[in-house]
C-alpha cells in the first residue's frame, strides 16, 4: 500500500475553503445565513456518503450531517 501524498494537501485546502465559506455565510442576513450554512452541512453529508463506499460508520456520520443541515436550513434559526 503506497501513501497518497496528494490527499493530505487536498484535505488541508478543503478545510481552509470550508472555513472561509462558513465565515462568508456568517455575514449574510437571516434567513439566508441559516439556509446557506445548512446547505453546506447537507452538501458535506452528501459528499461523505459518496466517499464512504460502503463503510457504515462514515455513512452514519454522513446521514447525521445531512439531517443537521436540513434542520439548520429549514427549522433551526
Amino acid at each position: 500500500m503506497k501513501p497518497d501524498l496528494l490527499r493530505p494537501l487536498l484535505g488541508s485546502i478543503g478545510l481552509v475553503i470550508g472555513f472561509a465559506l462558513y465565515a462568508l455565510a456568517g455575514r449574510l442576513a437571516e434567513p439566508w445565513q441559516s439556509a446557506c450554512i445548512g446547505g453546506m452541512f447537507a452538501l458535506l453529508g452528501v459528499s461523505a456518503w459518496v466517499y464512504a463506499r460502503g463503510e457504515r460508520w462514515i455513512q452514519g456520520l454522513a446521514l447525521l450531517l445531512i439531517i443537521y443541515g436540513l434542520l439548520r436550513a429549514f427549522v433551526l434559526r
